[in-house]
This record gives C-alpha cells, structure tokens and sequence, in this order.
C-alpha cells in the first residue's frame, strides 16, 4: 500500500471521536507495525495528528474536546432490559471476589449488578460508573477510587480523553467488566472511547472477567476491545446459542451459564 494511501486510512480513522489505537490502525492497513509508526511520525512532524500512548489524536485546535454522548442504550433505559439475567450474572461475579481484593468493575448495566452482594467484603474498587460508586459509598468498608476523565450523562460513567492517561496507579487481580458485543473476534465497544478506557484497565489487571447477557453474543460489530485470548471468564444466561457457547470455549475461555 502507498504511503498517501496509508496517511489518507489514518486520518480517516481519526474522526468521529479524534482518537486511534495502533492495534487499531494494524487492523486497518496492510503494513508492518514499524512502517505504520513512521506514518505517524511524517504526520505528527506536519501537525495532522498527535502521536499520544497508544496511539494518535486529532489536535486541539482541529478537535475540540471530546463528543457529548456515546454511542448505545443510555444506561436508564438499559437498567430495564434483560433484568433477571443481568442479576443473575451480577450475583455470580460478585462470588468471585475475596474478602479485601482489588479489583476494578468496569460501567454497565450487568456489572452494576455487582454491588449489593459486594457488601461485607471489604475491597478496594476502582471503577469509571457513577451508580456503581453511588451503590458501593453506602457500604461500609468498601473503599472506592476513581480515574479522572469526562462524564457522559446518558452512560453515567467516567472516560478519559481519547488517548490520555488517567487512572490512579492500581493493579487489581481482577477485571469486571461489560461488552457492547461479543464474537470470535473478541469483546467489542461501538464508540473507541470506550475502547480506549477498557484497554487501560486490562493493562492493570490479573485475571479479565467479562459479564454479558446472552443477547450481546446475537450481534457482533464494533471496535475490537481485546480477542478472546485475552478474557478468562465469561458469565452469561442459558439463552446463548450452543455453537457461540461451544467456539468461545474453544478459543480457550472458562465460559460459565448462570
């Protein structure tokens, strides 16, 4: 692929929310990771981009903040869908913690489910949900800790700007978090925002536990969050059809119904 023609994939890749991963950009253009981190550089050198940790940005004066909404169900009304399954699973996770883990719950639905069985157990949460730390300040003894960044109001949760690092020095055993969707491919997330929030706790934790109903596993389409290489534990519902069940565990994940 021509230079040009590489330069004009990366700018494309930037709009809509400013922000593109490397692991992103490999997926997008034919061309070795060294070659495409020199296509940064020539852009970055001419002022089209900024090279940031884990990838690049629009600049400031092109792009100006961060978008007001993300993409998706606004976490009110996803509250009401899939009720009894989200609970069930919630309730399952939460099972999985010990008394005074670390650990770090990623915003959504399913993982607020979480909370009322973390009662007691003492932890250290870190988390980006706001009804998640307005759940778990009511209990004593769970001390709770959050990254700095935007708040999206529709999603009640915390993102750091597109490319910038902001959480807290903590590494946890482990990860719960949620999935727009899942496929053979991996977790995935419709806005690269999220994407880019979910990679950061990945990179902090020990052991990655993925909540989802079964409906996420119908449609698969979005950013790629990580492969199934990188999850440990999927918590669903019986409503998952048996050849996804059946590929996840093959792909070498502890997949467990609920």
């Amino acid at each position: 692929m021509h230079v040009a023609e590489r330069e004009k994939l990366i700018i494309a890749a930037l709009q809509g929310t400013g922000f593109v991963s490397y692991r992103d950009l490999e997926a997008r253009i034919e061309a070795s990771p060294a070659t495409i981190r020199r296509d940064l550089a020539r852009l970055d050198a001419r002022g089209e981009i900024v090279r940031v940790r884990g990838g690049a940005k629009i600049p400031e004066d092109e792009h100006m903040g961060e978008p007001s909404h993300l993409t998706g169900t606004p976490f009110a009304d996803a509250l009401t869908l899939n009720t009894s399954a989200k609970a069930t699973i919630g309730e399952a996770a939460a099972k999985l913690c010990r008394p005074r883990d670390g650990l770090m719950i990623d915003g959504g639905t399913t993982t607020f489910q979480m909370c009322p069985f973390l009662d007691g157990l003492q932890l250290q949460v870190l988390t980006n949900s706001l009804p998640i730390v307005e759940a778990l300040l009511k209990q004593d003894g769970t001390r709770v800790l959050v990254p700095s960044g935007t708040v999206f109001r529709e999603q009640n949760i915390i993102l750091a700007p597109a490319g910038e690092e902001s959480m807290p020095r903590f590494h946890a055993p482990r990860l719960f978090m949620g999935a727009g969707a899942i496929g053979l491919h991996g977790i995935m997330q419709a806005d690269a925002i999220h994407v880019a929030s979910q990679r950061r706790f990945l990179e902090r934790a020990e052991e990655v536990i993925v909540l989802a109903d079964s409906s996420k596993f119908v449609k698969s389409s979005g950013t790629i969050v990580c492969g199934l290489d990188n999850v440990d534990v999927i918590l669903t519902d019986s409503g998952i059809d048996d050849d996804m069940a059946a590929a996840v565990r093959a792909a070498g994940v502890d997949l467990q119904i609920v």
